[in-house]
C-alpha cells in the first residue's frame, strides 16, 4: 500500500517526534531516504529535517547514486518548489551543490 503525501509526511512527523531530541535520525522510506544525511542536508538548506523528508518523498532517486540528467530534472521539478515553501531563498543552484555534496554518502 502506498500512502499519499500527506498521510506519509504525518507518518514520517510521528517518527520524528518519537525519536529522542540530539539522537540520531532514522528514517525508513520507500525512496531511499534511510540511506541520506537528512540532518545535514536539511541544515545546508535551511529547512527543518521533516520538511525536507517530506518534500523529498516522491522523489525516486537512482538506485546507485547516478542518476541520468532527466531523472534530477524531474525530481527537482519536484524537490525544488517544495523545499522553496520553506525556504524561498533556496536556488537552484544551492540545492544542485547539497545534493550532490551528499550524493553516495550513507548513514
Amino acid at each position: 500500500m502506498r500512502l499519499n503525501a500527506p498521510a506519509a509526511a504525518l507518518a514520517m512527523l510521528t517518527l520524528l517526534t518519537a525519536l529522542a531530541p540530539g539522537s540520531a535520525l532514522a528514517y525508513t522510506s520507500h525512496n531511499d531516504l534511510d540511506k541520506r544525511p537528512v540532518e545535514a542536508i536539511a541544515s545546508e538548506l535551511g529547512v527543518a529535517p521533516e520538511i525536507f523528508v517530506s518534500c523529498f518523498y516522491n522523489v525516486v532517486p537512482d538506485g546507485d547514486f547516478s542518476p541520468s540528467g532527466a531523472q534530477q530534472r524531474a525530481n527537482k521539478a519536484i524537490l525544488l518548489p517544495c523545499l522553496q515553501k520553506a525556504n524561498a531563498g533556496i536556488t537552484n543552484d544551492q540545492l544542485d551543490t547539497v545534493m550532490n555534496t551528499y550524493r553516495g554518502q550513507h548513514i
